[in-house]
């Protein structure tokens, strides 16, 4: 800070460094937002066009344990409370805690190789979100933001991405604009929508606030703070516009279908957004860090997954979107296939399994495999970054392409994995 203090009062140039520095501090963005691109475009010259249109991202934070959901073993002692299911698939099994997906079988691709080294949920949960490794140094956007950035803004009022689960979030080094908007209460919509004021005085303030940035931006060349003037002016359209009714999900018919616990609520938020036109939407739920009770903690957990996951993708699918939309599951890591004095499963980062529907994935199969005890990945490892290509290849994002962050590092979508190749038609 005293570098900072040093700066002002002096000659023009530092007098212009002490602005930037404060509003990197005060503002939380970086100087020169523009980015530079690369891309290598397919033979014919064209992009590729993605089957997935709409992306809903479900992360279940603290480590879904892979053993009593997507990878059941027949050894009782690995299993413990848990066993195994048949589902409408023959030789795919489900833990039995999933009934409803059993059904839906032939929609799922299952993968059962995960693996990484991060075993902190932090890291864990950084790394599957942006298919990068946390740094001091820099913010990596997760996939809603970088989505836009690589396909275009689709959304006129509404944004490109949302994040159900959260109360804050940002785009990482992209340009501010490109933040998904969060919403931590799913049934409580888009929070402070409601005008404290008349609309007189609202939009008096509303302009000096514009007036001022474009000003501040103007004098000191600052393209940062421009950003930011357009992130709050996308967010007053919004504000003003009959679009709020998109995140109101007591409209919703068939809302019990969806239980009405945090997760499928935020599945319920998800699938009425993607109608409305949202490309991407993350869910956040927590709950899956089951170091103590296993048995209890799957009880009340997992019968809330399956039937977030179930109604989702049946609902989807009467409305003629589940081809055009895709649904993934992902986790910091898996659970230990020894059970601990507490009666549960600890971090275990080598073996854990992720779970795809929808837009542009082959149903009915299970990609790679753990030894009888879930304890090493036996065959066709996936790490973090190849499940995000996955992803990003059912979209049509270029995996190639290059984006240069203000400080001219160079990033691509999912950081060079490879996408599975087998799972997307």
């Amino acid at each position: 800070m005293n570098d900072i203090l040093n700066l002002a009062g002096k000659d023009d140039f530092s007098r212009r460094a002490f602005i930037e520095k404060t509003a990197r501090l005060s503002l939380g963005v970086g100087v020169g937002s523009s980015l530079l691109r690369s891309s290598a475009l397919a033979k014919d010259g064209e992009k590729r066009e993605g089957t997935a249109k709409n992306l809903i991202y479900i992360y279940l934070s603290g480590g879904m344990t892979h053993l009593d959901t997507f990878d059941p073993k027949d050894s009782s002692s690995v299993m413990g409370p848990s066993e195994a299911i048949a589902t409408n698939v023959d030789g795919m099994r489900l833990g039995n805690h999933f009934t409803g997906l059993a059904k839906h079988a032939d929609k799922l691709a299952i993968i059962n190789s995960m693996t990484s080294t991060n075993g902190a949920h932090e890291v864990a949960q950084y790394m599957n979100r942006t298919g990068y490794g946390k740094r001091a140094t820099i913010v990596h956007p997760t996939v809603g933001p970088f989505a836009e950035e690589l396909l275009g803004k689709r959304g006129k009022i509404l944004p490109d991405s949302v994040v159900v689960g959260q109360s804050t979030s940002n785009a990482g080094y992209l340009d501010p604009s490109r933040s998904p908007l969060p919403i931590a209460d799913p049934a409580g919509g888009v929070p402070n929508s409601s005008i404290q004021t008349d609309e007189d005085r609202f939009g008096r303030r509303m302009e000096m606030a514009q007036k001022l940035g474009n000003k501040f931006a103007d004098k000191y060349k600052y393209a940062g703070t421009q950003s930011y003037v357009e992130y709050y002016k996308q967010a007053n359209k919004l504000l003003k516009s009959n679009e709020l009714e998109a995140f109101d999900i007591s409209q919703e018919a068939n809302a019990e279908k969806f239980g009405s616990g945090r997760l499928g609520q935020g599945c319920l938020l998800a699938k009425r957004l993607v109608e409305n036109g949202v490309r991407v939407v993350e869910v956040v739920a927590g709950g899956f860090d089951m170091h103590i009770g296993l048995q209890n903690a799957l009880s009340t957990r997992m019968p809330e997954l399956d039937k977030a996951l179930t109604a989702l993708i049946e609902e989807l699918d009467a409305v003629g979107l589940l081809d055009s939309t895709l649904i993934a599951v992902n986790t910091d890591f898996g659970r230990t296939p020894t059970i601990n004095m507490n009666s549960g499963r600890d971090h275990y980062p080598a073996a854990y399994s992720t779970m795809l529907a929808g837009g542009g994935i082959v149903g009915g199969q299970v990609y790679g495999s753990t030894d009888k005890m879930g304890k090493k990945v036996k065959s066709n490892p996936v790490e973090p970054p190849d499940f995000l290509a996955t992803i990003g290849y059912a979209m049509g994002i270029d995996l190639d392409e290059t984006i240069y962050s203000p400080s001219r590092r160079p990033f691509t979508f999912a950081n060079k994995g490879k996408p599975v190749m087998k799972l997307v038609s």
